[in-house]
């Protein structure tokens, strides 16, 4: 009965000092992604990508997603 109580402890302990380091280090280190916006010189790398002219349409003219051209 001994035994089995030191190596429940023990297991406690180390469960303990695991979840600990995971909380610490969860909170000590942020995503890549929230790292990049809080620096000021980042710039945007998709936005150029996506603005489509006026004149073009990605999907054919049907009058309701893209306005028809007159012409």
């Amino acid at each position: 009965m001994k035994l089995e109580s030191l190596l429940l402890r023990g297991l406690f302990f180390a469960c303990l000092t695991v979840c600990g380091l995971v909380i610490g280090a969860m909170l000590v280190k942020g995503p890549d992604a929230v790292r990049l916006a809080a620096r000021a010189g980042a710039a945007p790398v998709m936005g150029a990508a996506l603005i489509v002219p006026a004149s073009q349409c990605a999907l054919p003219p049907d009058g309701v997603v893209c306005p028809r051209q007159a012409g």
